[in-house]
């Protein structure tokens, strides 16, 4: 049996809970699955500083399990603190968002993001750079209402999504698009019929990759940039992230 850990960093119970629903969907009959959601931070990540406190809460919840685990997925679209959480952990680690945009690759030449919350835009078009991969996206699209929101109503929000898809295709030359974001999991089922390419649910790509890397069981880094780093002197950490790193 294959274990995964989901991690959401935000703190609102019910869209982790969507996240697990989705999981569970996508994954393999032999894959147990399980969620933690942040301790500490906002309800849902739409800003640059809640992005910055998701990364210090996804390593603190990674800290904080004691569950096993054959891999973990950062089940927040942006991915805050996937480096940290890759560097401090001894399974695979899989960002939701890094898993979509590897998989849309795979499917097309040009991809674009559509997600919740207008700030996401900029930061997502960064996070693509930082992955090396600008020249591979078409678009990134965003509709007002936040993944918050959406989580909440969707239905409210069906027809604006389908909007943003396929303007990705028709305006923006996208070959595949990717509905991002924990709030919007699972809605890439009700919107397939309406966008003229493949859309992929950032939680099923994440969940696959991280299905497939767990059955290879490969060896943690001792050398480079991921290897575990050297213990740390700190201060008013939670006890479970203090013995981590120290």
């Amino acid at each position: 049996m294959t274990e995964i850990l989901l991690i959401n960093p935000n703190t609102t119970r019910t869209i982790t809970a969507l996240v697990l629903r989705t999981a569970r969907r996508f994954a393999n009959r032999g894959t147990k699955l399980r969620a933690a959601s942040g301790a500490f931070g906002p309800r849902y990540i739409a800003s640059r500083v809640g992005y910055a406190i998701a990364g210090h809460a996804a390593v603190d919840a990674l800290a904080a399990d004691r569950g096993a685990k054959d891999a973990v997925v950062l089940a927040c679209f942006g991915d805050p603190g996937l480096a940290a959480l890759k560097e401090i952990a001894d399974v695979p680690v899989v960002g939701m968002a890094e898993a979509s945009i590897l998989q849309a690759c795979a499917l097309g030449r040009r991809f674009s993001i559509v997600t919740g919350g207008e700030r996401w835009g900029p930061m997502l078009e960064e996070f693509v750079a930082s992955q090396g991969l600008a020249g591979r996206l078409a678009s990134v699209r965003t509709v007002a209402p936040t993944g918050g929101d959406i989580a909440r109503n969707p239905k409210a929000a069906l027809t604006l999504l389908a909007q943003g898809c396929t303007a990705c295709v028709a305006e923006d030359g996208a070959e595949v698009v990717i509905l991002g974001g924990a709030g919007l999991a699972g809605l890439a089922d009700r919107l397939r019929s309406a966008v003229p390419v493949p859309l992929l649910d950032g939680v099923a790509c994440a969940v696959s990759m991280a299905e497939g890397l767990a059955r290879q069981k490969p060896a943690k880094a001792t050398r480079g940039s991921l290897a575990v780093p050297a213990p740390v002197d700190s201060v008013r950490l939670s006890p479970g992230l203090r013995k981590r790193i120290g």
